[in-house]
């Protein structure tokens, strides 16, 4: 089990966010993504054999999950099931702020 902790979201820094791995701070059963995502970026099409969530707090975007196409802006929670093909692009004018919620200890991604 994990021990109580304070972590400066700068430790977590990289790329166009911070990422929070829960295996590496003592087995959290869950990992996160702080995005930062500028106009125009996001990853490309991916999939996880687990359920991702999102919580949009500045900014806009256009989630693509299977399918569908999801518009989503501050305010917005997006839920994608366990091994739906997605992505997501920063449709806005200023950087998007976000939390891209991983239910699992360690990110598992297969890029497609």
């Amino acid at each position: 089990m994990a021990e109580p902790a304070v972590i400066d979201v700068e430790d977590l820094r990289r790329d166009d966010g911070y990422a929070f791995v829960g295996s590496d701070r003592g087995g959290v059963p869950v990992s996160l993504i702080l995005d930062r995502s500028e106009p125009g970026r996001g990853p490309a099409l991916h999939r996880h054999p687990y359920d991702e969530v999102w919580v949009l707090d500045e900014g806009e975007a256009s989630f693509t999950a299977g399918d569908r196409t999801l518009a989503a802006g501050p305010g917005s929670v997006v839920v994608v099931p366990a091994g739906t093909p997605h992505s997501f692009r920063n449709t806005g004018g200023t950087p998007l702020r976000m939390t891209c919620i991983h239910t699992s200890p360690r990110f598992e991604t297969e890029w497609l």
